[in-house]
This record gives C-alpha cells, sequence and structure tokens, in this order.
C-alpha cells in the first residue's frame, strides 16, 4: 500500500508541477493536426461559454480593447508564419480575472486575462511580446508530444482527482482540459526559447518594439517576490537573467524587422503592414 501511495504522490506532484508552468495548452499525444485543432476548438468554445455565463468574458473594457487590437495587428503575420499544412482559426478571448495568465490551444485558439495586463501594467509592446510568444507555442505545435505523458496525466487524475483540486483551486473544466489534453508537464526551457524567439519576430513584423519583451520579464521578475502566482509560473520556465540575455541576443536580428515595419504603410482594414519581408523561425 504504501508503494501505491508513493506512486499517486508521484503522479500528483508532476501534474501539479505542469499546472503551474506556462499556460498554453500542451503535450496532446497521438493526434494529427487538424484533429488536434478540432478538439481543441471544441474544448475552447466549452470554457468560453462557461465564462461567458459567468460574466467573465470582456468585450468592452480599456483593456479587452487594447488586446484585441493588439491581437488583430498581429494576426496576419501569424497567418503567414503558419508551416502545418493546416489553416488555424485564430481567436482570442479577454477573461476577466486577477490572474496573471494567457494561453493558446493548437490551432490558435487564445485567451488573455485582464490580470496580466492590468496588475503588471503593460503597454500595447508588452502585450505583443505575451501574444507572440503564445502564438509561437501553437505554430510550432509544442503540444504534440509523446503518448505515454498523457496516460500519465491519465493516472494522475484517476487516482488523485480530487485531490489536485483542492491543491490547485482549479474548476472542473479546467480538469477536464488537463484529462483531454494530456498535460503533464510545463512546456522545455527549449521550447520556451523558441517561442520566445519567435513571439519576437512577430511582434518586430507587425511593428510593435521587441524590446517590450525583455521589459515584459523584467517586470515579471518584479513581482517575483510580491506574487505566489508568479513564482509558480517563473519555477517552470527558464531563469528570468538568462531568458533576458537570450532576448536581448536576438534583438540585432529582430530590430531591424521592426524598423521596416514602422516605416511601411500601415493597411487599414487589418492594421497588418505591407512590404515587410518575413522569414520562417527555423524550428527544431
Amino acid at each position: 500500500m504504501t508503494t501505491f501511495n508513493n506512486i499517486k504522490n508521484a503522479l500528483l506532484l508532476t501534474t501539479i508541477t505542469t499546472l503551474a508552468g506556462c499556460t498554453t495548452v500542451a503535450d496532446m499525444a497521438g493526434y494529427d493536426t487538424a484533429t488536434l485543432n478540432t478538439d481543441a476548438a471544441k474544448s475552447y468554445s466549452q470554457v468560453v461559454s462557461k465564462a461567458s455565463s459567468q460574466g467573465a468574458v470582456d468585450n468592452t473594457s480599456a483593456t479587452a480593447i487594447r488586446v484585441k487590437n493588439v491581437f488583430n495587428r498581429m494576426k496576419p503575420y501569424a497567418v503567414r508564419a503558419n508551416t502545418t499544412g493546416v489553416p488555424f482559426d485564430w481567436q482570442v478571448t479577454v477573461i476577466r480575472s486577477p490572474e496573471l495568465n494567457a494561453w493558446a490551444m493548437p490551432g490558435g485558439k487564445m485567451a488573455f486575462y485582464t490580470g496580466i495586463v492590468e496588475k503588471l501594467q503593460l503597454t500595447d509592446a508588452e502585450i505583443a511580446a505575451i501574444m507572440g510568444h503564445e502564438m509561437t507555442h501553437a505554430l510550432s505545435e509544442h503540444s504534440k508530444k509523446d503518448a505515454g505523458q498523457k496516460i500519465l496525466t491519465g493516472l494522475a487524475l484517476q487516482l488523485g482527482g480530487a485531490e489536485l483540486q483542492s491543491r490547485t483551486g482549479l474548476s472542473d473544466d479546467a480538469l477536464g482540459l488537463i484529462s483531454d489534453y494530456g498535460l503533464d508537464k510545463p512546456f522545455s526551457r527549449s521550447q520556451e526559447s523558441q517561442a520566445d524567439a519567435g513571439g519576437l519576430r512577430l511582434m518586430a513584423e507587425a511593428g510593435y518594439n521587441p524590446e517590450a519583451a525583455v521589459a515584459v520579464w523584467q517586470k515579471m521578475e518584479a513581482a517575483n517576490g510580491r506574487s505566489n502566482t508568479i513564482a509558480t509560473l517563473m519555477s517552470t520556465h527558464p531563469n528570468s537573467g538568462q531568458r533576458i540575455a537570450k532576448i536581448q541576443a536576438l534583438l540585432p536580428e529582430v530590430t531591424p524587422v521592426y524598423q521596416a515595419a514602422a516605416k511601411a504603410p500601415t493597411n487599414a482594414t487589418s492594421g497588418a503592414t505591407t512590404g515587410v519581408t518575413t522569414r520562417t523561425i527555423k524550428r527544431k
């Protein structure tokens, strides 16, 4: 019985560690891209419907308008960067919540929480840095992982779903998403670095100064000592100092892209700049 309990606790710890990580929906195993995206869209619809029924979907606040403006300005470049062979139906929902959170599901279904914008006092360019990061997770299909990870999570949920819920405060909907998508660990540090790099290029192409990505992580670092949520989030991401250094090392490459985009004419309909040469980030 002791061995069983040790296994149970280990599985619970693995799952709890995952929940503390990047809020992008990850590690879906054994699904082709089209199926993955379709299933994610169904779950996304359920999450949005539930949030709407609770009055948590924000379409009218200044924060929501800013987030959607940034999303619409970046979307054409995310569409262009899609090399999966399957078109994404990009959507973003702004959720009224104090959480410092944002995530993207397979197929481009995204959520931005008002808390991360308002508590960190993000500028539009800093919103774009987070938006681009999450878009790159989806574009890079970081959700495709080993099927064994899904099995591990399924066992953890079967053995201790109630305990997991009591420890994390997750809703039934959130637990359902974990079960459906086999979320059993945070994105690897290499994937996080890849998402940072891809996000820098997307925001630069859209005419947002990529230096804002440095400011985002400086703000995260400053908030680290004030919030258990931030401490938990940052524990599963690359060291902030290392992350900032890597972003700064990429700035000479993406800054000319931003400068060209800032000078280019703007398409009044999409918000996209024209005449900007784009390059797909080489993905591992």
